[in-house]
């Protein structure tokens, strides 16, 4: 599943694509958006036939599902974190319970996150006991979780037990939390919060270099402190800085890709 208004598009064909050509049993894509006025514009039904034909290149069995929740995420909007520096896109994942063709299970991904090995293992993992299923955010443990237990999971990979979410009424409880309390990164902080969790190996979100048994790669915002303490941000479908920044090649047919331009 991925979530995003328009400007998404690029990261999930970059995705799709990644995945198509690393996995090669038949995937079902869920895609959410949401036209939201002078806050969003939705993704078309155009630019999803891009997908699908990106998702059929490897495998014509594989599906992709466009979902319009407009009228869900307004009726509920995430009032007090409509304007911070993270996309109120992000938070559409938190509607998918009201969606009643999510399965009962699903793997959620954010959209600058690269698959480069099968990940039937990974979406094997009986999660039946929890709500969520993921890997420690890399600096989670100094700003927000527990320095010791390091708990506090990255959302930007997560397996989902959706039966049990919707029994427990988990997301609705995260809309609850993001509409009325301000926080740094709102729907991350909400599942870390609220959900009942699990810590995956550090290979299924590999948020720094990567190694040899990585199988999805998440291009996060990392810190540098030389010559200053500065953040940087370098995502996949930047060509230059990935080489130039991050030293990584490895993705380099996607620039060649004909659905590119």
């Amino acid at each position: 599943m991925f979530c995003g208004d328009k400007n998404a598009c690029r990261g999930i064909l970059f995705c799709i694509t990644a995945i198509c050509r690393n996995e090669k049993e038949t995937i079902n894509f869920f895609v959410l958006t949401a036209n939201i006025k002078g806050q969003m514009e939705g993704i078309s039904k155009a630019m999803c036939d891009n997908f699908v034909r990106a998702a059929k290149k490897e495998n014509g069995e594989n599906t992709v599902k466009l979902f319009d929740i407009s009228e869900l995420f307004s009726s509920y909007l995430p009032e007090a974190n409509m304007s911070t520096r993270f996309t109120p896109a992000c938070m559409l994942r938190l509607f998918a319970d009201k969606v009643k063709e999510i399965p009962d299970k699903i793997l959620y991904l954010d959209t600058d996150v690269l698959c480069r090995k099968s990940f039937k293992s990974f979406y094997d993992i009986d999660i039946s006991d929890v709500e969520i299923a993921g890997v420690p955010d890399r600096y989670g443990k100094w700003f927000f979780g527990n320095i010791f237990r390091h708990d506090y999971l990255n959302s930007g990979v997560l397996l989902m037990n959706m039966k049990k979410i919707r029994s427990s009424g988990l997301f609705e409880k995260c809309r609850i939390m993001c509409r009325e309390k301000k926080m740094f990164m709102p729907d991350q902080s909400a599942l870390n919060k609220l959900a009942l969790k699990r810590k995956l190996h550090r290979r299924y979100n590999e948020q720094w270099k990567i190694k040899e048994d990585t199988v999805f790669k998440h291009f996060t915002t990392f810190f540098k402190f030389l010559p200053y303490f500065h953040a940087v941000t370098v995502k996949p479908w930047d060509e230059e800085r990935t080489h130039k920044i991050l030293g990584i090649t490895e993705f380099d047919y996607l620039y060649g890709e004909n659905f590119y331009e």
